[in-house]
């Protein structure tokens, strides 16, 4: 593995749609006692679930702490890959690299991570095993890594059609703990130069209450070049109602990198999600301080999903919208199945099923 200080798209590399086709999909077994209750016993089941449903169509690779490397080699299918691997939670999506590729060469970027926040508002502290997995990873795979970690980016910020359209929101990429001597402009130019795009759309916000400042991979998602689903309800005494609002007023306006109108999908999001007192129990202190309190929203959405081959796996809470959440997206997914899996146990980690996924692009030889 070469350790690259050149530019992805000079290179002649691009980051391709979710919806292209994968050579495989990355995920960490859950641990953090903080994040998940009891054990993550119950968050181990809900990943295992996802993880049978991609493994399907996707050769999946799972890493484990060495404490952990046992209880996932059994719980998990033949069909999994599992590694060791040193980890401070278990969101793949934002720690694992973001590969790119130039249709037959696969490269990964090693964004900094600083456990979205750093010191200004990050979620846990220390967070050197989650930015070490990057690399670690691309030598794993072979794969030559782009050193980016003076710039801080998580997975789940960004959204690409693969034809140079990103999204993102400027909840989370102008936040004051990510990159804040960059002005948008800067920020905007540089994601370009290193996911090969054209054109930056910035939507203004996220999910209410999303600890992440708001990740666009939770409010917004590309189904197909052009095609987008907007997290959306019609409560306007919901302070979601104006964060969807203010999203799609952008999306309407907007044109992508080749010129096309987004056609939008609303996709109801389920009632609000609040976590019980019983499951505030479940969770260990993190110094001392609860990491939720009984009553606590969950920024739970079904644009949490992931697209794997054949299939496109999405959250479901035991909401009246789950069905209807489901027939919209196989609607817009034909070719794929879509398949629900209740995903309670992983939201109370603060994320959901595209968080604990990342994809690793199909290319035209290994």
């Amino acid at each position: 593995m070469r350790i690259l200080h050149t530019i992805p798209q000079e290179d002649g590399f691009r980051m391709p749609a979710e919806f292209e086709e994968h050579e495989g999909c990355i995920l960490i077994f859950p641990h953090r006692r903080d994040s998940w209750q009891n054990g993550a016993y119950a968050a181990r089941k809900a990943f295992k679930e996802v993880i049978d449903i991609i493994s399907l169509s996707e050769k999946v690779t799972v890493c484990a702490r060495y404490d952990d490397y046992d209880s996932a080699r059994f719980l998990l299918g033949e069909n999994v890959r599992v590694i060791e691997m040193e980890s401070d939670d278990s969101w793949a999506r934002d720690v694992a690299p973001t590969f790119v590729t130039n249709g037959s060469e696969l490269r990964g970027i090693d964004w900094g991570f600083n456990a979205w926040g750093g010191l200004e508002d990050g979620l846990y502290f220390p967070w050197d095993k989650d930015n070490k997995m990057a690399r670690k990873l691309c030598d794993l795979l072979d794969a030559d890594t782009y050193h980016q970690r003076d710039f801080i980016l998580e997975g789940g910020s960004i959204h690409t059609d693969g034809q140079g359209t990103i999204l993102t929101t400027e909840a989370c990429l102008l936040s004051a703990g990510r990159n804040p001597r960059m002005s948008k402009q800067e920020i905007e130019d540089h994601l370009k130069r290193c996911l090969g795009g054209e054109k930056v759309i910035w939507l203004p916000c996220g999910i209410y209450q999303d600890e992440t400042n708001e990740h666009v991979d939770n409010i917004c998602a590309f189904t197909s070049p052009g095609e987008v689903v907007l997290a959306w309800t019609e409560d306007k005494s919901d302070p979601q109602y104006a964060m969807s609002a203010a999203c799609l007023s952008v999306l309407q306006q907007a044109k992508d990198a080749r010129g096309r109108s987004f056609r939008v999908h609303l996709l109801p999001l389920p009632r609000p999600v609040t976590i019980t007192a019983e499951e505030c129990d479940g969770l260990d202190d993190m110094n001392g301080e609860p990491t939720r309190t009984p009553g606590e929203r969950l920024a739970a959405s079904y644009v949490n999903f992931y697209i794997a081959n054949h299939h496109v796996v999405c959250p479901q809470f035991g909401d009246e919208n789950d069905q209807t959440a489901l027939q919209i997206l196989q609607k817009l997914f034909p070719t794929r199945k879509v398949v629900g899996v209740y995903a309670r146990d992983i939201l109370i980690g603060g994320g959901n099923i595209h968080c604990i996924t990342q994809q690793i692009p199909k290319i035209q030889s290994r």
